[in-house]
């Protein structure tokens, strides 16, 4: 379960947010009134017992907001569940009304906050930061959490959830649920099912954890890597690259031994630094890849460059992970909400009677009884370095056992939905949660990472739910060549003697025009990588206020200024530099570098690049206006965002037609926008 969400359908205008009317005895529990915030919801408070099995005494308030139906009179709801554990849900409550469409015309849309997170009482505690912490100050300071959170702690578990949905329910006076969650919110919706199955309408599963899950060891996400690997290279994309991306992978996995691999790193000021890179890490480039679709297809590139001796590409990619700005509000998790839940919830190899130290040897023996192809081509101490195991081998229980769930799924009309591309909750998970509900569809889609109707390429996940409310044909997702956001880069360069001649040119001036066009494409996806992060977080309301800067792979550094860019001896392949500026009115730039044929290449308003060097004249077509729209009714996400899209269309205009469209990076800041933490914390 991991960072999510939000995607577009027809949005419902002028849907009522008055205050609900009385339905049943129950209605003065939910005294709903308008939102400051909001047109769209009405905002309330529930208030439900912190134990709701009344062994001990308190209350919390559950903080709602629910959309009207338009249509009078529903008698269900939808229930929007969000990741986690811990991710708040109410600052998504317009991205989930976005998403389902004109589902929400026939059915009130609740979405709360779940107890512990964001305005339902949020936990709070110096919860320990995973990974990378001494195991005696991370000790210190599980212990120091729990005996802050007291003896109320025991009740944040995800059946804790579950009894304040049906207190939810109970209290509007509504029949049925609609129970949608992404992630770590369809293992709740799971056990509700499980528990009140007479009250589920129907599921929307998206990114499944199964009902006891997820594995403390987290096997099935690294028995997926290899399966993504090999996905990634479909269509021919790594005959460029690689015969065999795993076998890389394991190669360079190897040579990080203890000390890791030393590599060179430039900043976003062109200095360059030593950096050494941990196999811990490869996995987290490759988690992030699940909300990043360009920062997963520059991982096969850099490893297998890594694995041939060149760390350059693998490095940056490293300190983009660990410069990557914290998720807004919309995306944070409680860290105490997601340890006493994760904590209380897993079934960890251990007896919850024993000392930590007897903990973590049980947990030690039970890695050492499982073969190296289990984590391959990963070992088992990546995965312990994965796991919750040792945080949680500090905390002092308050239940005797992980609560097990044995009861059945009902048979209700379910969607279940995997991303081909998703590490956190593997296809593997959804396949058998969907075997399990006999009138599911399960649809995996190609291309999309984690929280699918988030981040498809495509709308077929967005069609598909659709059709399920209304009984149409549901169709299985299309395999088809990969969008440009999807498609993988070149092997970068080790020489300019390793470039070939542009077609048409021959000789150092023919490769120099060659690594120009390389060098502007490399420096075109880096560009929108830093846009990802800095309006990912911030939003493009702030555009005009971003300063975006990044190193080149070899030496220089670009930056993002006003309406235009300037490059500072940018390098992709060595020897080679681009500087100067690039606008849509007018761009020049200079070439040079000790390997490089010298002189200079400029465009006036056209979509070619002409100049002379090395005494040759040279033209280079390749720059290419941006995307027309942004999808429209194929479902984009954040619709609202298509207003404060135009900055980020006139930039495009400047970049290489091979790096990414409009359609694709608006796809892309969406999830990336509402993207939550789980496995790579």
């Amino acid at each position: 379960m991991s960072r999510p969400l939000s995607t577009i359908a027809a949005l419902l205008l002028g849907a009522s947010a008055v205050a609900f009317s009385p339905i049943g005895s129950a209605d003065a529990q939910i005294a709903f009134s308008a939102c400051k915030d909001s047109n769209n919801f009405a905002c309330g408070h529930l208030a439900v017992p912190l134990d709701p099995g009344g062994g001990m005494p308190g209350t919390l308030k559950l903080a709602i907001r629910r959309h009207r139906a338009p249509i009078a009179g529903p008698d269900t709801a939808i229930i929007a569940l969000a990741g986690g554990p811990g991710q708040a849900a109410l600052p998504l409550t317009e991205s989930f009304l976005e998403l389902l469409g004109p589902i929400a015309a026939t059915r009130d849309l609740i979405v709360f906050d779940q107890r512990g997170t964001g305005m339902s009482h949020p936990l709070s505690c110096p919860a320990p930061k995973h990974p990378g912490h001494h195991r005696v100050s991370q000790a210190q300071e599980v212990v120091r959490c729990a005996e802050e959170l007291g003896a109320g702690r025991a009740f944040y578990a995800t059946q804790d959830s579950v009894a304040d949905i049906e207190a939810i329910r109970q209290a509007g006076g509504y029949e049925k649920l609609v129970l949608y969650g992404t992630s770590y919110g369809t293992k709740v919706a799971e056990e509700y099912a499980q528990e009140h199955p007479g009250s589920v309408e129907a599921l929307v599963l998206d990114s499944v954890v199964t009902p006891n899950g997820p594995d403390p060891l987290n096997r099935s996400t690294f028995a997926a890597v290899p399966r993504i690997l090999d996905r990634l290279c479909s269509f021919d994309e790594c005959a460029h690259i690689t015969r065999d991306p795993v076998a890389d992978l394991a190669h360079v996995v190897a040579r990080t031994g203890h000390r890791g691999l030393l590599a060179r790193v430039i900043d976003n000021r062109g200095r360059p630094h030593a950096a050494r890179i941990h196999s811990d890490e490869l996995m987290e480039i490759l988690l992030e890849g699940d909300f990043n679709a360009l920062l997963r297809a520059e991982f096969i590139p850099a490893v297998s460059a890594a694995a041939r001796g060149d760390t350059a590409e693998l490095a940056r990619l490293l300190t983009r992970i660990e410069s990557s700005p914290e998720v807004t509000s919309s995306g944070a998790v409680a860290d105490a909400l997601y340890l006493a839940t994760t904590c209380e919830d897993e079934e960890f190899p251990w007896s919850r009677t024993a000392v930590a130290r007897s903990r973590l040897s049980e947990a030690g023996a039970q890695l050492r009884s499982l073969t190296a192809s289990t984590f391959a081509p990963f070992t088992a101490a990546n995965a312990l370095s994965l796991s919750d195991i040792e945080p949680c081998a500090y905390w002092p229980y308050a239940t005797p056992a992980a609560r097990v769930e044995t009861a059945p799924l009902p048979n209700v009309p379910a969607l279940v939905l995997s991303g081909a591309g998703d590490l956190r909750t593997p296809t593997a998970n959804a396949r058998e949660v969907a075997a399990r509900i006999p009138d599911s569809h399960l649809l995996v889609v190609p291309y999309a990472g984690h929280s699918v109707l988030t981040n498809e390429p495509t709308s077929c996940a967005s069609d598909a739910l659709q059709a399920l409310f209304a009984r149409g044909a549901i169709h299985q997702c299309k395999a088809t060549p990969p969008p440009p956001a999807r498609r993988l880069p070149p092997l970068p360069p080790l020489r300019l003697a390793d470039v070939a001649p542009e077609r048409g040119y021959n000789g150092t001036p023919g490769r120099t025009l060659t690594a120009a066009r390389l060098t502007l494409s490399d420096f075109a996806r880096q560009l929108v990588l830093s846009l990802l992060e800095a309006l990912g977080s911030e939003g493009l309301s702030l555009f005009k206020e971003l300063a975006v800067s990044g190193g080149g792979l070899r030496a220089g550094w670009y930056q993002l200024k006003g309406s235009g860019i300037l490059l500072h001896g940018y390098s992709y392949v060595p020897g080679v530099t681009l500087s100067g500026s690039v606008a849509k009115e007018h761009t020049e730039l200079v070439v040079g570098g000790p390997a490089a044929a010298p002189g200079a290449l400029r465009a006036d308003g056209s979509q070619a690049l002409s100049g002379v060097l090395g005494g040759v004249p040279v033209k280079l077509t390749m720059l290419a206006s941006a995307a027309a729209s942004t999808r429209g009714a194929a479902g984009t996400p954040i619709a609202h965002w298509g207003r404060l899209l135009a900055p980020v269309r006139r930039l495009l205009e400047l970049l290489p037609s091979d790096t990414v469209d409009l359609a694709e990076l608006s796809y892309l800041l969406a999830s990336r926008r509402m993207h939550e933490p789980w496995l790579t914390r």
